[in-house]
């Protein structure tokens, strides 16, 4: 199992109505293979995710953020990491708004 705990990411590419941006930051927390996040910056005041991670490293979750503006927004999300050469992970990731216009989206993230 890759081990996410302690880690922060940020998005490198986003796809889709997503409100994240190279300056939102994540900051991720493990237990066994429950996954605990915040993450702010980048038109997001404040966000949680809690999710699990299987054997192989994908994620599982749920999110939920309040912008800057002052809308509270939830999604779901799916990752896929890939380890690069650097030993740093990248996640690759399927996301929909549970809320708004349910939109589809995809991102990728990088560890930093």
């Amino acid at each position: 199992m890759i081990w996410y705990g302690g880690r922060l990411f940020r998005p490198v590419e986003t796809k889709g109505s997503s409100q994240t941006s190279v300056e939102t930051i994540f900051k991720y927390e493990q237990k066994d293979d429950l996954l605990t996040g915040k993450y702010s910056g980048g038109g997001v005041l404040f966000g949680q995710l809690i999710g699990r991670v299987d054997d192989k490293g994908h994620i599982n979750m749920r999110y939920h953020h309040m912008t800057e503006d002052g809308i509270l927004m939830t999604g779901k999300c799916r990752s896929r990491p890939e380890i690069l050469d650097n030993g740093k992970i990248r996640l690759h990731e399927r996301w929909q708004w549970t809320c708004g216009d349910f939109s589809k989206g995809r991102s990728t993230l990088e560890e930093i």
